[in-house]
């Protein structure tokens, strides 16, 4: 009798505890919602990524050609100046010297050829009589063109003396703004080899350039007349533009990696841009306005098992089991050379679902430019379709609708 009511109250605690499991514990099978969208109508571009530095377009570096002392400066950084204008002077003191020299040579050659001139006008006298020989008249004659030469030599000294006189002011040779300085009053330049820089001048700042490098792997699909469109950390909000003006030819190898420089004109017409700002730059290879487009997200879909319960799933007729080409009739054999040709190679299809009523169906579409968030769709879609880009559970989508009203919500989002 005992073993009975063991029996009997272990089978009701086996019982209860499957009730429990059943109703409380068990995971119950959560139903699962499609995401969907429609074709929009926007703009999809293809772009390639690189980093500059803004510079001015025309850059002139002003030097002095003679040595000496900077005795004083007339220009500073930013300073405006014009074409002509004086820049700086320096010490004239030994130049002078050396003009004042060769004045005094220019004298003395003017005054042996006066002599010498006389002098032979007497010996070619005393020639004509026969008091001389002619040795001694071609000795006077040759000394007197000597002299004549001598004055020549000594007016081109002269010149030169002045000339580097004149070298001691520095004048601007453009309009522009002086960008840079390398002097200071009282410091000494060396002209001896090289022509040391006094001055950087920018002709016009209000046209700039960004000097971008484009990697090897992109620089392929830029060419000259391309937009772009460029940032500077100094005006994060603002974004600049410009054109591809030119391509370099020339690499820049750094780390085993090669660019190339482009040149992309700016206009800086408020003069935000400075010479020297780091840009980041976007070039578009491609661009479409009017495209009709979908996520990205919806090529990835693809049903799972779990879908086949509230939905049928009808793939597209290349994709069902009948249509395999060798379980065709009549199909010609494979030959025995299944080398791949270059030229046969294609692209792999593109294949999203539609949602019709019940029925989840795979189309086929011909696909253009992709910016990784969205697609451009060619063919093979209408634009009433509705296409599937991904699954939800119930939950997940009631707590996406419900928002809370204190949360900031994030602008120009696409409906879907």
């Amino acid at each position: 009798m005992k073993s009975k009511r063991t029996i009997l109250i272990i089978a009701s605690v086996i019982v209860l505890i499957g009730l429990v499991w059943y109703f409380f514990l068990r995971n119950k099978e959560k139903p699962v919602v499609l995401t969907t969208e429609t074709i929009s109508k926007g703009a999809i571009s293809t772009s390639v990524t690189a980093t500059g530095t803004i510079q001015p377009v025309d850059t002139v570096t002003v030097g002095t050609q003679v040595s000496g002392t900077v005795s004083a400066l007339y220009a500073d950084f930013n300073s405006a100046v014009k074409k002509g204008q004086l820049l700086a002077e320096l010490d004239k003191t030994l130049i002078m010297a050396t003009v004042d020299q060769a004045k005094a040579g220019v004298a003395q050659a003017i005054s042996n050829q006066s002599y010498q001139a006389a002098n032979f006008s007497r010996q070619k006298q005393l020639f004509e009589t026969g008091s001389i020989s002619k040795q001694d008249y071609d000795i006077a004659l040759n000394t007197y063109q000597v002299s004549k030469a001598n004055v020549n030599s000594a007016q081109a000294q002269l010149r030169a003396a002045e000339r580097n006189l004149s070298f001691t002011q520095i004048y601007s040779p453009i309009d522009g703004v002086v960008l840079g300085r390398s002097v200071n009053i009282g410091q000494t330049v060396a002209a001896s080899f090289n022509t040391p820089t006094i001055f950087t001048i920018a002709k016009d700042i209000t046209k700039m350039q960004v000097q971008a490098k484009v990697d090897e792997a992109d620089i392929g699909n830029v060419v000259v007349g391309l937009r772009a469109a460029f940032t500077v950390d100094a005006f994060l909000d603002d974004t600049f533009s410009g054109t591809v003006k030119e391509i370099r030819l020339q690499p820049s190898i750094s780390a085993n990696v090669v660019t190339y420089s482009t040149l992309i004109d700016a206009p800086n017409d408020d003069k935000k841009l400075k010479p020297g700002m780091t840009a980041n730059i976007v070039i578009y290879t491609k661009e479409i306005k009017d495209a009709s487009l979908i996520s990205v997200q919806a090529l990835k879909f693809h049903p799972d098992s779990s879908l086949k319960k509230q939905y049928e799933l009808i793939p597209a007729p290349e994709n069902r089991e009948g249509n395999k080409m060798h379980g065709h009739k009549g199909m010609k054999k494979e030959t025995a050379d299944t080398t791949p040709k270059a030229e046969t190679v294609k692209i792999p299809d593109s294949y999203v679902w539609v949602l019709q009523d019940n029925k989840l169906i795979q189309k086929k579409i011909k696909t253009g430019l992709n910016d990784n968030n969205h697609v451009q769709v060619i063919s093979g879609l209408n634009d009433n379709e509705v296409v599937v880009t991904g699954t939800e559970s119930v939950a997940a989508a009631n707590a996406a609708a419900v928002k809370s009203p204190f949360m900031p919500q994030r602008p120009g989002g696409r409906k879907r």
